[in-house]
């Protein structure tokens, strides 16, 4: 639980410019290009993406505390630099840092659980774990855009995130112990019925099973890249398109909390679900639950209409979101499960950026509505590939 909400910082971190900065970028910086503006979700997620297969890589050299604690070390000029910009490049710049701190801080917090969780509760775990992270995410965009309507874009949103900074590192260093050796004691005991799942396997080897050579392993990858690549499009334009239409910074701040709060409070639930029930069909179904919310975003043009489409949207990603990590955990072996959960959230995160330049030039060359259309139909593509591509048994094996 400790690590539970040490993951809700995490996640309060991340969640500090989710409604302001694509403001910051057209009212202060006065980007008018779309894809202009999303260059600092495409640095955040490049960085990230990066960090999350070091963060495997590090945490099974090193021991997983370490690695927690140097990503909230990173973390510390983030608000500051967000503060006192005077350009868009300290912005670009302060999110390559927050990238980098949360491919360490959140990749070790899904690690250091699955360490002290047996399989028959991973679903669980990373049930609590991302429904503290996006919470997290969810309470301080809402937070943060009442502050920003009362007190202005900066500096008081960003004091929210300096705030999560310190007590994060605090409780870090002083309160989480190491579980490294957890994994040891389970690798002794590990038994699958998977060619994939046995131990001694080199990182170049571990990055072709999670990638592509294991049926479930390169599934989920590729279903995590496109639901990341969905949430970075409703990271970066959702707030242009609800204020083109008009809406209250308070109504975006809303819409922009509703949907990573439904998706946080639903994966208590989903991940559970998914350890009784299975893996497969609760993510093949949440990516087409996803894409639903995705049209009704593209063809809305209220707020009702929209609070509708964030409830949906949340609740596919809920059904998705845990399951996809307990996926991983029931194939890797222990000696490599954190190389291949950094693996995995490294294609994951990596559609922040896929999704920032796609739908960045989609939106220039055809307008708001039809990028967050063709997203949407590849993210109902994405589940058409788990249906068919990924075992229904895994859980069971592990």
């Amino acid at each position: 639980m400790l690590l539970v909400a040490v993951n809700a910082l995490v996640g309060g971190t991340l969640g500090q410019e989710r409604t302001v900065l694509p403001l910051l970028a057209t009212h202060t910086f006065n980007l008018g290009l779309y894809t202009s503006a999303l260059t600092y979700i495409l640095a955040f997620g490049l960085s990230k993406a990066a960090m999350n297969y070091f963060a495997g890589t590090l945490s099974d050299r090193f021991g997983r505390k370490p690695v927690l604690v140097a990503g909230w070390i990173v973390a510390i000029p983030v608000p500051l630099m967000l503060i006192f910009g005077p350009t868009w490049g300290w912005i670009v710049a302060a999110n390559v840092l927050l990238g980098i701190s949360q491919g360490l801080t959140w990749s070790t917090t899904v690690v250091m659980k699955m360490d002290l969780v047996g399989p028959k509760q991973r679903g669980l775990a990373m049930g609590f774990n991302e429904a503290a992270g996006y919470l997290g995410v969810a309470l301080t965009a809402l937070a943060t855009g009442y502050i920003a309507a009362e007190y202005g874009l900066r500096p008081g949103p960003f004091l929210v995130g300096a705030a999560y900074i310190a007590l994060g590192l605090g409780l870090s260093v002083l309160r989480v112990r190491e579980t490294h050796h957890h994994a040891k004691v389970e690798a002794a005991q590990h038994v699958s019925s998977h060619d994939a799942a046995h131990g001694n396997l080199t990182n170049g080897q571990v990055f072709a099973l999670t990638s592509f050579k294991d049926r479930s392993l390169s599934a989920v990858s590729q279903a995590g890249l496109v639901n990341n690549l969905n949430d970075g499009l409703a990271w970066g334009l959702f707030p242009v398109l609800f204020a083109s239409a008009g809406l209250s910074l308070g109504q975006i701040g809303i819409l922009a909390a509703v949907y990573p709060a439904v998706w946080g409070a639903g994966q208590l639930v989903t991940g559970a679900a998914s350890d009784k029930y299975g893996r497969k069909w609760l993510i093949a179904a949440g990516m087409v639950v996803q894409a639903v919310g995705l049209g009704m975003v593209a063809a809305g043009d209220s707020f009702g209409i929209w609070l509708a489409a964030a409830v949906l949207l949340g609740l596919g990603t809920a059904m998705v979101y845990p399951t996809l990590l307990a996926a991983i955990g029931d194939v890797a072996h222990p000696t490599w499960r954190a190389r291949s959960v950094g693996i995995y959230r490294l294609w994951r995160d990596g559609g922040f950026a896929v999704g920032a330049l796609l739908s960045g030039i989609l939106a220039d060359l055809y307008g708001l509505p039809a990028a967050i259309a063709a997203v949407g139909a590849l993210t109902a593509l994405s589940g058409i590939v788990v249906a068919v591509r990924m075992r229904g048994n895994d859980h069971v094996a592990a």
